[in-house]
């Protein structure tokens, strides 16, 4: 049996950003995504339907009265098989037109008799994108659950430079891949940790570890797009927090510890993705230690086991390791599992995997080993979210 396609409807409004729109209907098709494109009048005077129909593949749709379509109702015809709509560009009159449920032209009659989710990429000048007009409009679209995407900042059309201009085709792309997740973790509670500790010598010396962090965020951003309430306790790290999630900064092990020994008590599921110190200096100087030709000894202590601490939690959330090993990697990660007693571990190659947007993971559980094969952090953490889903379903 073959997969159903993804299908997006298109809605492409009178913007000089509509240019961008073609670069987005490409990015879709692919990616194995069907499209069909609807139009207003005013975009047509800024991109050509044949453009649009030639990259998809499909007639563009622009007029209420279309004869092409057999039951002759374009509006509530075109909609009925997509899994979502996306408007971009969106002008401000759009936006305001789908605020107040008005629907005068194709366009905006299918986003009021739309039965699948709706997403809207603002694109505008300044000035109109602050007026307080647009901003009320904003505020009641979220409010109705459209999905807003930008607008960015920067040089604009118009020659200003401000907020409104419309985002990227590619950073489009990406939030309507998130947005087409299934919610495998509605309702569900999600603390993740991330990035690396550290742990001071003096007061601007050291010890840390290379980990980026990059894996961590991308398990936080995969559990917010399968619809969990994620919290990431992280250490420090140069990432964007993912979109959604609620972030505790963190630099210590200990601090890490406390952080998530308060927010992990009513959690579903715990993911400890973050690369902790082992041990931390017993004393650090407060000060800057002078070198001196008699050296330096460092005296170390053993920092907690945040997971092994929750694993032993009553009532304990599910708990999912992660272990980084530079060899053997599936025995040691098959004993890291035993050891502190979760149910599910997911381990990688630290040469593979650590500051690189790719990596390799093998999920181990009761069940066995399950290779997720090398791919983006993103794919690889939704891979690993579709599998916690499976393994908590009741």
């Amino acid at each position: 049996m073959h997969k159903k396609k993804t299908r997006i409807l298109l809605g492409i409004t009178g913007g000089v950003a509509a240019y961008k729109s073609a670069d987005l209907a490409r990015l879709f098709i692919k990616n194995d995504i069907e499209v069909q494109v609807v139009m207003t009048e005013s975009a047509t005077q800024f991109v050509s339907p044949t453009t649009l129909q030639a990259l998809t593949g499909r007639r563009v749709h622009t007029d209420m009265w279309d004869e092409s379509i057999d039951n002759g109702m374009p509006h509530i015809e075109l909609s009925r098989a997509c899994d979502l709509i996306v408007i971009a560009p969106a002008t401000a009159n759009f936006m305001t037109k789908v605020t107040s449920g008005q629907a005068d032209d194709l366009l905006s009659t299918l986003c009021l008799a739309r039965d699948c989710p709706l997403a809207i990429a603002p694109a505008m000048n300044r000035q109109m994108w602050e007026n307080a007009a647009t901003q009320r409009n904003l505020k009641q679209l979220r409010s109705d659950d459209v999905t807003i995407i930008g607008p960015d900042s920067g040089d604009q059309a118009c020659g200003e430079v401000g907020e409104g201009r419309m985002s990227e085709p590619n950073f489009i792309f990406d939030e309507v891949v998130a947005l087409l997740q299934p919610k495998l973790l509605a309702g569900k509670k999600v603390v993740i940790t991330a990035g690396p500790t550290y742990e001071p010598i003096d007061a601007v010396r050291g010890i840390t570890n290379s980990s980026s962090g990059k894996m961590g965020y991308a398990v936080a951003q995969a559990a917010r797009e399968a619809g969990a309430d994620v919290t990431i306790v992280s250490g420090k790290t140069s990432l964007a927090t993912p979109t959604g999630t609620k972030k505790v900064p963190v630099i210590t092990a200990q601090e890490m510890y406390d952080a998530v020994m308060y927010h992990v008590s009513d959690a579903d599921v715990f993911i400890s993705v973050a690369a902790v110190a082992d041990f931390r200096v017993k004393n650090p100087d407060a000060n800057k230690i002078k070198k001196t030709k008699s050296g330096l000894a460092l005296e170390f202590e053993e920092n907690p086991d945040i997971l092994g601490t929750v694993a032993k939690m009553n009532p304990t959330p599910f708990c999912v390791g992660f272990a980084a090993e530079s060899q053997d990697l599936e025995n040691y990660a098959k004993e890291k599992r035993v050891e502190r007693g979760i149910p599910l571990i997911a381990a990688n190659l630290v040469q593979n995997a650590l500051g690189s947007d790719e990596n390799e993971l093998l999920l181990i559980d009761d069940s066995g080993s399950h290779k997720i094969p090398k791919s983006s952090k993103i794919n690889q953490a939704r891979e690993l979210i579709k599998h916690i889903a499976k393994l908590t379903e009741k």
